[in-house]
């Protein structure tokens, strides 16, 4: 499970770099938009491996 972790974690870091890069966020807002893009990313892996189960 590290593993699935460090991936969700990879990509949350990846997504906030390129909204830092094209200036989409401040630095004052990292914080909310770090918090806000994992949970997100978390429950798409969660979604995405729960509905193969089910087929």
């Amino acid at each position: 499970m590290a593993s699935m972790d460090e991936q969700i974690l990879r990509a949350t870091k990846e997504i906030v770099v390129k909204f830092i890069e094209v200036g989409r966020v401040s630095p004052s807002g990292i914080d909310e938009l770090f918090k806000n893009t994992y949970n997100s990313v978390k429950n798409a892996v969660k979604d995405s491996s729960s509905s193969s189960k089910e087929y």
